[in-house]
């Protein structure tokens, strides 16, 4: 942890400026695209042209990661005739760090313009019918954190004070996102995300209580992010990359080794979607 806090939504303005102001004064412009990398998915990244690239630590008011699989750069560059802001590495509520924090990033996509933000993670399946290394799709979420990055006064600059929820991650783009798996010869799932707030693992009676409510996969990100994209007003692509099972029934111990080896080897696949993702949106829309 660095020490720079962001107390209120209220405050993110003039940080969120700063943040822009440094990174346009080094190369950084407007983006149609936001890109958040989970744990073990830096590799998802691979087909941007990058132009310039900064360590977190470097960026005004920015957190930095303190997790393993997080490489903790911003990439700025070009990717199927759009631009895109790509984080390489993200941060966590178990972390230490707020959510107005964990949030922080989008903001600055938000001032530089962006539309469209992709969020990948690294989670535990809790479907079983799905398999460890699946790309899971996500259709709806779950917010089992506790926290709400949209607590406070609202900064009505940044979106409304009661943001409808009722289509978190955009339908059509996740439609775009399964005809180019299928093109592409990925095999996707779709389903819900439990957002939980970690660092501990489910326990089998957790796992079972998560699969009773309807969730599909579990984690300890993505949520914080979509809820500010939703109310930044951006358009949300999910895509949940499954690195083990959890049967409650038959529960298998998980190591944080394991869980980046599979992400890492779905990072190629991962990148194969998001670049063409990026590709259509730039034919189309940007």
């Amino acid at each position: 942890m660095t020490g720079k806090r962001i107390e209120t939504m209220m405050g993110l303005n003039e940080k969120a400026g700063r943040a822009k102001e440094f990174l346009e004064k080094r190369g950084v412009g407007p983006c149609d695209i936001g890109f958040l990398t989970g744990t073990g998915l830096s590799g998802s990244t691979a087909s941007i042209e990058v132009e310039t690239g900064f360590d977190y630590a470097e960026i005004p008011d920015f957190p930095v990661s303190t997790v393993q699989g997080h490489n903790g750069k911003l990439l700025f560059g070009g990717l199927g005739g759009c631009r895109i802001l790509a984080m390489q590495g993200r941060f966590h509520l178990y972390e230490g760090y707020s959510p107005l924090e964990v949030t922080f990033p989008v903001r600055v996509m938000q001032a530089f313009g962006v539309k469209y933000l992709i969020i990948s993670n690294a989670s535990g399946g809790i479907n079983l019918d799905f398999n460890a290394g699946d790309i899971m799709i996500i259709r709806d979420h779950i917010n089992l954190t506790g926290h709400n990055p949209l607590t406070g006064p609202n900064n009505d600059e940044w979106g409304v004070r009661f943001p409808d929820m009722t289509e978190v991650y955009d339908e059509a783009l996740s439609e775009r996102a399964a005809k180019i798996a299928a093109k592409r010869g990925i095999p996707v799932r779709k389903g819900i995300y439990a957002g939980l707030c970690g660092p501990s693992l489910e326990t089998p009676a957790e796992t079972r209580y998560l699969r009773m409510i309807g969730g599909d996969a579990v984690g300890f990100s993505t949520v914080m992010e979509a809820i500010a994209g939703v109310h930044a007003g951006m358009n949300i692509l999910g895509l949940a990359t499954l690195t083990n099972i959890n049967n409650p029934d038959a529960p298998e111990k998980a190591t944080v080794e394991e869980i980046i080896r599979v992400a890492e080897k779905a990072a190629g696949q991962v990148n194969t979607l998001v670049s063409g993702v990026a590709e259509d949106i730039g034919k189309t829309d940007a």
